[in-house]
């Protein structure tokens, strides 16, 4: 009879946590160009469920600066738990994510951070931890476990029968939409490629240090000036930037300064005189630095945003990643 409630109980909780996971819902303010199509697409979801949730019939014309709720999978209720980690220098979601073994989506999901969100140095960042259901099912039946030696072989055998039920219970609920891979599934090719296209772009800057720096060069014979070493970065991977820092700083998707992103591209002036406009560019690292063929320093050197000269003269960002 223990084990049967066991059985029963734990179940229940299997449902509950399922139910929840994909309950939860983020508010969403539509933007212009945007339809419930892409708005499903960008948060992993379906048009049916965002027409379910914001009580919208077929046809319904969506307004721009509205807001809709959008529903998204809480992953931070799936986990069997989830635990604390201080953000320390050097750290970035994708390092996080590999040293404990889970996913970019998942960490935002539990922290609810949007993609432009910046990590800072000494903040709690909450990790998902998931198990097998299994091994969370054979855990709460050992503590309703018999001590009588006649009833251990069919204690034994309940373990085998729970592991059947839960299968049983996995496949009826992708058979009805739902399947835990949607909870505990690895990050998607999208986010794969595009975390794999930065840190290619930022791995070949970094291989670029202490290169000549020449104004007007256009990276013949490894000689830079600032323009011309982003460019060369990006294009390596499929990007092609305008010639000068000035139209590199009119392209791209804007950013402010405190959305950085590794990989963003950050704009300057210089000038002595200060004349309003962009003269200067280079590519954002994260912590606060940024990489960059320096007239100063007359070679590609790394260089903190912190530094009261670029901090001064920043004048926006620009992502293409």
């Amino acid at each position: 009879m223990k084990i049967l409630y066991t059985l029963l109980v734990t179940l229940s909780l299997t449902a509950v946590t399922a139910q929840a996971a994909i309950q939860k819902t983020s508010k969403h303010t539509i933007k212009k160009g945007e339809t419930l199509s892409s708005i499903a697409k960008k948060y992993h979801t379906s048009v049916a469920k965002i027409r379910q949730v914001n009580g919208l019939k077929k046809g319904a014309v969506i307004q721009y600066g509205k807001q809709l709720n959008v529903p998204v999978k809480n992953y931070a209720a799936a986990a069997d738990k989830t635990t604390d980690y201080v953000i320390k220098k050097g750290d970035s979601l994708s390092t996080i994510a590999q040293r404990h073994q889970t996913t970019i989506a998942k960490l935002r999901e539990a922290n609810g951070l949007q993609r432009s969100a910046i990590l800072k140095i000494g903040s709690v960042l909450k990790v998902p931890q998931t198990k097998q259901e299994v091994s969370q099912v054979k855990q709460k039946v050992q503590l309703a476990k018999p001590t009588q030696k006649a009833t251990d072989k069919k204690f034994i055998a309940s373990l085998s029968r729970l592991e059947t039920v839960n299968l049983k219970k996995q496949k009826e609920a992708k058979s009805q939409g739902f399947s835990f891979s949607n909870i505990f599934g690895s990050k998607s090719k999208e986010e794969a490629e595009e975390l794999d296209k930065c840190q290619a772009i930022i791995s070949l800057a970094k291989q670029k240090l202490g290169k000549k720096y020449v104004w007007g060069a256009s990276g013949n014979r490894n000689t830079y000036d600032c323009s011309s070493f982003v460019k060369f970065v990006y294009k390596k991977h499929g990007i092609d930037l305008p010639r000068t820092s000035i139209m590199q700083s009119k392209v791209g998707k804007q950013v402010k300064r405190d959305e950085l992103q590794v990989g963003d591209l950050i704009f300057f002036d210089t000038s002595k005189q200060r004349k309003g406009y962009v003269n200067h560019v280079g590519i954002y690292l994260g912590d606060n630095k940024f990489i960059h063929a320096s007239s100063a320093k007359k070679q590609v050197v790394i260089t903190s945003l912190e530094k009261a000269f670029y901090s001064s003269r920043f004048k926006g960002a620009r992502r293409h990643l």
